[in-house]
């Protein structure tokens, strides 16, 4: 039963982070976010939000949470680095470019990688004909998923999505070693409200401007909202958890991104490309997954 509760914990965050696709992009047309500064004072806006609201709750549950915080607080800063300020000025800049729903099954390319060549990074991890085949399978659901009348579309927001997805990988593997002396919750908070004022500062001082409306304020909330239970959520799991189990379950993400994206803005998610695309990343992934199963049963 706990291990059901772990894979439907770890579901309803690939829910969360879905839906977020298409809010961040109803966030851009209630807010009047257009170019680079906006994006990110829009993202500075989010995770200065998220951090100072975690860390609060954290100060108020357990003042002693943070006292190991400032012996491990170069790792807890990187993970705000590569998954707060790089990873979301990626996301946003490359979201504004494409398709929600492609967007987020590009951002399943590190998590591919990661469990294809996580040799690379724990020695207890083996390489294997079939990781390698499963990455190539992941290289080809790429190439489908930019066929655009008959050719390769892959443009700069493709390119941002990319970069995103393996400053995901990076996070979660210096997370893992991070939390292992800090609460996760409290990691979280100190790494968002990091990341948050650094694009908030960086998008201000670039001239970035955001609209505030109370009629659209539902959207902002939810953002928040969303953002700050799921990262919580995830980290927690990813203290004690598989990686390479946890960015298998993290596929479903763009499932339910493109089902948001098709519910709220009205995106075409019927594409041939995306079903190819879809299925080839599904069986890399399967494929690397069955074989971790048989190499721990052989142990």
């Amino acid at each position: 039963m706990k291990k059901y509760k772990s894979v439907l914990a770890a579901l309803a965050v690939m829910v969360m982070w879905g839906s977020l696709f298409p809010m961040v992009k109803m966030g851009y047309a209630a807010y009047e976010i257009s170019g680079v500064a906006d994006i990110l004072l829009f993202a500075g806006v989010r995770f200065s939000i998220c951090g100072a609201v975690i860390c609060l709750f954290s100060l108020l549950r357990d003042r002693e949470s943070f006292r190991p915080v400032k012996g491990s607080l170069l790792p807890i800063l990187l993970v705000g680095l590569f998954s707060v300020i790089l990873h979301y000025s990626c996301t946003y800049i490359g979201l504004d470019l494409t398709d929600s729903s492609k967007t987020a099954i590009l951002k399943q390319v590190g998590v591919l990688f990661y469990v294809s060549f996580s040799f690379l990074f724990f020695r207890e991890e083996c390489p294997s004909v079939k990781k390698l085949f499963a990455a190539a399978l992941g290289f080809l659901g790429i190439l489908f998923i930019n066929l655009d009348g008959g050719g390769i579309s892959f443009g700069v927001g493709e390119v941002l999505i990319l970069c995103a997805s393996f400053c995901t990988v990076f996070a979660n593997i210096i997370g893992k070693k991070a939390f292992a002396k800090v609460k996760p919750v409290t990691a979280t908070g100190v790494s968002q409200l990091f990341g948050g004022v650094a694009l908030l500062i960086l998008g201000k001082a670039m001239g970035g401007e955001m609209r505030f409306a109370l009629g659209e304020a539902h959207i902002l909330l939810y953002i928040c909202v969303a953002s700050t239970v799921s990262y919580c959520i995830w980290f927690t799991a990813v203290k004690s958890g598989d990686l390479s189990k946890l960015f298998i379950i993290k596929f479903a993400e763009p499932m339910f991104a493109a089902l948001f994206g098709a519910l709220l803005l009205g995106e075409n998610i019927w594409k041939w490309q995306y079903l190819v695309a879809f299925l080839l990343i599904c069986a890399g992934i399967t494929l690397v997954s069955l074989g971790n199963g048989k190499e721990k049963e052989e142990k």
